[in-house]
């Protein structure tokens, strides 16, 4: 599979747009990849603002999995794994990575950081 890179200021109605992307250069059907960019992008739209410079990268690891990763600016926000309550609205966006991904983590670096993932696909 050719990488795919897309640089972009996200705001929530980028983010089917970017599903829609992913969807096609995987050709076909591939929800949870696009379910984890969705919950990663919301994530950056929720917790550092609209607007913020994104990188979104998706490729293919050696041993076949398809790894998606999103890069922002802000190397000093630390992902906090919650528990929200039954009612909470929010708070679910790592849980479901989490149930969906084989794998994730997450890169830090002076320019920014990087949450990862890999999925079967």
């Amino acid at each position: 599979m050719k990488p795919l890179t897309l640089e972009l200021l996200v705001v929530p109605k980028a983010v089917p747009e970017v599903r829609r992307a992913v969807r096609e250069h995987l050709g076909g059907p591939c929800p949870e990849v696009q379910l984890c960019v969705s919950e990663l992008l919301a994530n950056v739209i929720n917790h550092l603002g609209e607007g913020t410079p994104v990188t979104v990268r998706l490729t293919r690891t050696d041993g076949g999995r398809t790894r998606l990763e999103v890069s922002d600016p802000d190397a000093y926000s630390w992902l906090i794994q919650r528990r929200p309550g039954p009612d909470d609205e929010t708070g679910r966006g790592l849980l479901l990575l989490d149930a969906v991904a084989l794998d994730w983590g997450v890169e830090q670096g002076p320019g920014g950081k990087t949450v990862w993932c890999e999925c079967a696909l």
